[in-house]
């Protein structure tokens, strides 16, 4: 048996955090400054920490060995196993020549990319988000948006920028429902409570994707657009998680932003459209070609352009169906729950480790339900078994260096995790007393940077939330609720999530040059969470946390 140690180092909490931070460090300094490969910097990273959970917390290496394969492990199942059977659905579509449909008729909707760029990366995205999540928004919208002609790096980054405001309610608002767990506050409360954070963040990020694009030119052009999708986006994420449901919050203003955007362009047009320059070939898809254009101009069957989204409309009925409560409570009945063998873990009080139980949801993961979901597309898309056969190992080699990225990096999360790593860096930060309100986000985003899911993120800091709240006369709703608002901004910067997003656009070891574009927008929408929860904390705005 191995018990977790707080201040291993000289008996000192701000030493020990020093420490324990030097993997997550190391792992971002190899990315953004060397500009290392991903897998290459996960291993590395994955090395010290083990170095540090043996030599310095003194976890026995057997046990620290164990930690890394129960992360692998997760880190496959369920996380690759969602983004492999979502990229497998647009393999087929593909396959068929659908996918050229598809884009086609974004582009009849609006041949301006900045418009797109809202649309697809922030509305539609949205909408993988709150049926999948794991990284399947980034994986799909980012091969989309080079499909509509954008050049590799921009699809990735705009991808990973827009999938921040969504991911609190993502996978049916498996976050939230995860923190109500840890924390025994009502996902209800905590629900309302991001839903008051979140939104208006949401109204930024559109301009931001405007700004990514063609800079303040873009936003002076084409501001309505964003302001239009970012402002019903927001309120109606708002609105359903206060006042209807939780879980369909990012479906409800997924759909309403997109369609307010579609209804925008019908009566206004940028004065100036906006299309990038030829993009090279070699990534996950070439440039537009003459016959694209031609076939903008003179629209598909209705037929095709029904099959070209029939994949999409059959992924939202195959998910929508999974969660009702009946079907759900059938499919359950697959769900195996087991202590990963070997691992004998207690926390700092002697209390056993949550962390070391696996969950093998075989039926409930929303990877098996894209596998179903791509079954489906393969009969209505009339693709023979071996066409889809073919495009599932396609995938595969697609994603062979991001499902060693992934399964890395998780490992190097449950290492800091079991071993006391993590637990330390946030015990030192919840020391903070009254400024914990200011640093409690960076918490959350710290979680997602190492894990990769809110999710995780949620399950590993949210009791330390309230417990730090409650010793510094804090709300504990707001704490928790902070903690899963503050984690959306750290997916953009998660390996697992930069190693996606390489690999959908044909990147790979670029991971580093993505980085380094995305990190800035992402500290800057920390800071801006930061701000807002501690007025949230202060009189200044204390009416807006749900008593």
């Amino acid at each position: 048996m191995y018990q977790q140690i707080l201040d291993p180092v000289a008996h000192s909490l701000a030493w020990s955090s020093l420490v324990a931070a030097i993997p997550l460090l190391l792992l971002f300094v190899l990315l953004g400054v060397l500009r290392v490969t991903a897998w290459v910097a996960s291993l590395i990273s994955l090395a010290v920490a083990i170095g540090v959970a043996v030599l310095v917390y003194g976890m026995p290496v057997g046990q620290t060995l164990l930690a890394g394969t129960e992360g692998a492990a997760f880190g496959f199942f369920p996380i690759l196993w969602i983004v492999i059977n979502a990229i497998w659905v647009y393999q087929q579509t593909v396959e068929t020549g659908h996918f050229d449909v598809l884009r086609r008729s974004f582009s009849r909707v609006s041949d301006d990319q900045r418009v797109q760029a809202v649309l697809i990366a922030f509305s539609f995205g949205a909408l993988l988000e709150a049926l999948a999540g794991f990284g399947t928004p980034v994986a799909v919208t980012s091969v989309m948006l080079m499909a509509l002609g954008f050049k590799p790096m921009k699809a990735a980054v705009l991808a990973l920028v827009a999938n921040t405001a969504p991911v609190a309610f993502g996978a049916m608002a498996t976050p939230i429902l995860t923190l109500a767990k840890v924390t025994e506050l009502p996902a209800d409360t905590l629900g309302a409570m991001v839903g008051r954070q979140t939104p208006i963040l949401a109204v930024f990020v559109p301009l931001v994707l405007v700004a990514i694009v063609d800079g303040w030119r873009g936003i002076r052009e084409t501001w309505p657009a964003a302001v239009v999708c970012g402002l019903v986006f927001g309120i109606a994420q708002y609105a359903t998680s206060n006042f209807i449901s939780v879980p369909l919050a990012d479906v409800v203003a997924a759909l309403l932003s997109a369609a307010a955007v579609v209804a925008l362009v019908r009566v206004w047009r940028p004065s100036r459209s906006y299309t990038e320059p030829a993009v090279v070939a070699g990534g996950a898809a070439d440039e537009p070609t003459a016959e694209f254009a031609d076939r903008v101009a003179h629209p598909d069957s209705r037929a095709d352009v029904v099959k070209a989204y029939a994949p999409y409309a059959i992924i939202i009925a195959v998910f929508v169906i999974c969660q009702i409560t009946a079907v759900k409570k059938l499919l359950d009945k697959a769900t195996v729950k087991f202590q990963w063998p070997g691992l004998d873990i207690v926390s700092p009080k002697g209390k056993p480790v949550t962390l070391t139980e696996f969950t093998l949801n075989l039926l409930t993961t929303p990877g098996t339900q894209m596998l179903i979901a791509g079954v489906l597309t393969a009969i209505v898309l009339k693709l023979s078994a071996s066409q889809a056969v073919k495009a599932y190992g396609t995938t595969l080699h697609q994603l062979r260096w991001a499902i060693l990225t992934v399964m890395a990096v998780l490992a190097l999360a449950f290492v800091m995790n079991l071993s006391g790593q993590t637990i330390t860096l946030g015990t030192w930060m919840s020391a903070a007393g009254g400024a914990f309100a200011l640093l409690s986000p960076i918490l959350g985003w710290l979680g997602v940077a190492v894990t990769g899911s809110d999710t995780s993120a949620n399950s590993l800091f949210g009791a330390l939330q309230v417990t730090a709240a409650n010793q510094a006369g804090l709300s504990d709703v707001l704490m928790a609720a902070s903690n899963s608002s503050g984690g959306v901004l750290g997916k953009m910067v998660s390996p697992q999530n930069l190693a996606i997003a390489a690999a959908a656009v044909g990147m790979n070891g670029k991971e580093g040059d993505i980085f380094r574009r995305v990190v800035v927008w992402s500290l800057l929408f920390l800071l801006l969470m930061c701000i807002l929860s501690g007025l949230q904390a202060s009189p200044v705005l204390s009416w807006m946390v749900p008593s």
